[in-house]
C-alpha cells in the first residue's frame, strides 16, 4: 500500500507540460494547464453567446464551479450576452480562482464560428493586457469547452496570436516599447502540438 502511495508521487506533483517558443515579437509560452487552475495577474477566457443551448464544459465548468456559479449568473441577454467583442473584467472572490484578474472576451454565435473571428480577440487580448499593465496576461480559447470542436486548436490559436501581434505592433509604432512582455497560452494536454504548430505559422512571418 505504501509502495503504491509513493508510486503516485512523482504524478500528483508533476508540473504542467510547458512549451517556450521565441524568435518572434515577444515569447509565448504554451502550458498545458487549466484556466481554473492558474496563478496569474490577469486569466482571459472566451464565451459563446449567452444562450440557454451554449453550455459550459470541461474548464469552463471548473471555472464557474470555483466562482460558485458566478459564470452561470452572468451569462444571460440582461447581463454578459457574449457578442463578439464583449468584455467583462471580473476580480475572483478569494479562495475561489487563483488569478487576480479574470477577463471574459465574446465570441458571438457558436453556430457560425470560424477562427477567422479569433484576430479581433488576440487584438482584444492585447490591448486590454496593456491597458491593465500587465506583463504577461494568461489567455485559454476555451472554444472547445464552449461546445465547438470541429476545428483544430492550431487553427485558432494561429488567429488568436495574429490579431495578437497586430496590437504589439501597432502599440510599438504609436506608443514605443509594448507593455506586455511574454503572452501565456493555455492549452489541453493532447493540443499542445496543435497549438505549437498553429502559433509557430502565426510568428513564422514576424520572426526576428
Amino acid at each position: 500500500m505504501v509502495k503504491a502511495l509513493f508510486a503516485f508521487l512523482p504524478v500528483l506533483c508533476a508540473q504542467p507540460a510547458s512549451v517556450e517558443l521565441s524568435g518572434g515579437p515577444l515569447p509565448v509560452r504554451i502550458l498545458a494547464q487549466s484556466p481554473a487552475d492558474t496563478t496569474a495577474d490577469l486569466q482571459v477566457i472566451c464565451l459563446f453567446r449567452s444562450l440557454p443551448g451554449n453550455a459550459l464544459h470541461g474548464s469552463l465548468t471548473e471555472a464557474n464551479d470555483k466562482l460558485k456559479g458566478l459564470l452561470d449568473r452572468v451569462r444571460t441577454p440582461e447581463l454578459f450576452r457574449g457578442e463578439l467583442g464583449e468584455t467583462l473584467l471580473i476580480s475572483p472572490p478569494p479562495g475561489s480562482l487563483g488569478a487576480k484578474k479574470l477577463l471574459i472576451i465574446g465570441l458571438g454565435d457558436s453556430q457560425d464560428f470560424t477562427p477567422v473571428r479569433m484576430q479581433l480577440v488576440g487584438e482584444i487580448l492585447y490591448s486590454e493586457s496593456a491597458r491593465l499593465g500587465v506583463a504577461e496576461p494568461f489567455f485559454a480559447p476555451t472554444i472547445l469547452d464552449g461546445g465547438v470542436n470541429k476545428f483544430a486548436t492550431g487553427d485558432v490559436a494561429e488567429q488568436v496570436i495574429r490579431g495578437f501581434l497586430r496590437a504589439v505592433a501597432i502599440e510599438k509604432a504609436v506608443k514605443g516599447p509594448a507593455v506586455v512582455t511574454r503572452l501565456t497560452f493555455l492549452a489541453g494536454v493532447k493540443n499542445v502540438d496543435s497549438t505549437r504548430s498553429g502559433i509557430e505559422k502565426a510568428i513564422a512571418p514576424v520572426r526576428k
